[in-house]
């Protein structure tokens, strides 16, 4: 019994170590967005180091989902680049053909900043018309202050489990149509059904009046026979 006992913990030492935890990694939020909108996004950065910071994020915009308009918000002791690429056909923005798109984008911190061990920063930016496709992958690089690059450029595939270092994803959803509300069946003009209602009340009172004459009438002329 010894033994066995033994054994059993052997194994479970062995499975527990080698079932690590997911590593946390950068992300695009929200994951989901309507095509042909435009969007406010931030891409989330947690810290996996217990020693490094996070001094760098570069995030590649895909190439077959251009986007024509990209602006970034400003962050506390970081430094933005964007780099930019030609595209043809050009990207139409509201009737405008636009050829220059943007490529990449940099983040940079300040000497002695940057996301420390246990932190995690958010990097918003506004983008838009966004492009008629699925999804948007962003393959972005995490760089750190010891020189260590995470790569989270894995595109993740549908029905498969989620790769080692999966890169950043966007979901694109079609705009929903609003149709107008058909009128109901055998529904008249409005116009006429106002005018009717007045007529139909006027009829009821003149009815209404001739009917309270007839009733005093009679009772006139029964107080008049009583008298004689």
């Amino acid at each position: 019994m010894k033994r066995l006992a033994l054994v059993t913990g052997a194994v479970l030492i062995a499975v527990l170590g080698f079932a690590a935890p997911a590593a946390a990694h950068v992300t695009v939020n929200p994951t989901e967005a309507t095509q042909g909108g435009y969007a406010r996004l931030a891409f989330r950065v947690p810290n996996e180091s217990d020693t490094a910071s996070t001094t760098k994020l570069e995030v590649v915009l895909p190439e077959d989902a251009p986007v024509a308009s990209v602006s970034t918000m400003p962050v506390a002791g970081w430094t933005v680049a964007v780099e930019k690429r030609t595209v043809n056909p050009p990207v139409e923005v509201h009737g405008s053909q636009v050829s220059e798109v943007v490529a990449k984008i940099t983040w940079t911190a300040a000497a002695g900043g940057g996301v420390k061990p246990g932190e995690f920063q958010e990097f918003p930016v506004s983008m838009g018309p966004l492009p008629d496709v699925q999804r948007m992958v962003f393959k972005s690089l995490q760089t750190y202050s010891d020189g260590n690059i995470s790569r989270w450029i894995e595109e993740p595939t549908e029905g498969a489990a989620e790769p080692e270092q999966p890169a950043p994803v966007l979901a694109l959803t079609a705009a929903s149509a609003s149709p107008a509300p058909a009128a109901a069946p055998g529904s008249s003009d409005p116009d006429s059904d106002s005018g009717a209602l007045p007529i139909t009340l006027a009829i009821i009172g003149l009815v209404a009046g001739l009917g309270g004459l007839v009733l005093g009438g009679l009772a006139f002329t029964r107080s008049r026979r009583t008298e004689t």
